[in-house]
């Protein structure tokens, strides 16, 4: 099976406006782009290029969001706007939504998150199912040390699913997550497959050395790289550990049929408009070897 391969936007990229990243994207061969919100403006100009829409960020669901704040009128507030972006991106043909989980005060325990996200969600998600779109949970843990966010863990995505069966909501499949928290990125896709909705092209180096000096712990002392905490490092695909070729047999074997998705973190390729469009063609070279 042949994916397709897409990218998240990074910032000096984005930075030259959207007819411009539609143009670039097409112009390398990429097939979708994923974009922080999705109107008729972006549509217009994404049907005229010729390229797709990957994931659209669900409006304050994406990192310290609200959604999961003791205050109940924030709450409501975040959930009445996240609702009516569903509807709108709806109507112009968008399907997935990218959320990522954490609270807005991140000293409050996953496990009080996780009662607040079940008083909030079937909501939001009751409305995801009228309008036949599906959200892609991102599993990034959040910040160290407190490390708050919902749904970067089997455990929690277990409880998650019991809770909510709906096939509306599922995860992001971002193996760089998975790795550095050291969770088998193949295994989860054999209990979570039906239940992925997006998947990123993203890899985690393991600095062993550096593993050595502070454990599974940030550095106390500051970190050597951008995008890392100490032991670990985000990078392009098939520069870290993270097992493509397995992975692609898997996805095929589930039964996915999105696309992968570069999600540019790594620091030899960050700073300015050259090294990010080098590092996202890097991505795009080592991920068509394995997915095309």
């Amino acid at each position: 099976m042949s994916f397709k391969i897409g990218m998240r936007i990074p910032p000096k990229i984005g930075a030259q406006g959207m007819e411009s990243v539609a143009s670039w994207a097409k112009s390398v061969g990429l097939d979708v782009v994923d974009v922080p919100y999705y109107n008729e403006e972006v549509k217009e100009i994404f049907d005229r290029v010729g390229i797709e829409v990957g994931s659209i960020d669900g409006v304050g669901a994406v990192g310290m969001t609200k959604l999961l704040s003791e205050d109940e009128a924030k709450r409501r507030e975040a959930v009445d706007a996240l609702n009516k972006q569903i509807s709108e991106v709806a109507k112009i043909g968008g399907k997935t939504m990218f959320i990522c989980l954490a609270p807005d005060d991140i000293s409050q325990p996953r496990s009080r998150s996780f009662e607040i996200w079940k008083e909030t969600f079937p909501e939001v998600v009751a409305q995801a199912e009228k309008s036949d779109v599906y959200f892609a949970l991102e599993g990034w843990p959040g910040p160290a040390p407190q490390y708050p966010s919902i749904g970067c863990t089997p455990e929690m995505l277990r409880a998650m699913f019991e809770a909510i069966p709906s096939k509306h909501f599922g995860v992001n499949y971002d193996p760089s997550h998975l790795v550095r928290l050291e969770i088998d990125h193949l295994r989860f896709l054999s209990e979570f497959g039906s239940r992925v909705n997006y998947c990123h092209g993203k890899d985690t180096e393991i600095l062993t050395d550096d593993k050595y000096e502070m454990g599974i712990l940030a550095a106390t002392f500051g970190n050597k790289y951008d995008f890392s905490e100490g032991s670990w490092r985000y990078t392009i695909p098939g520069a870290g550990d993270v097992n493509w070729e397995k992975v692609a047999i898997r996805l095929e074997g589930i039964g996915y049929k999105g696309p992968i998705s570069i999600e540019l973190e790594d620091h030899r390729y960050w700073g300015t408009l050259e090294k990010e469009q080098q590092g996202i063609l890097k991505a795009k070279q080592h991920l068509e070897s394995i997915f095309k």
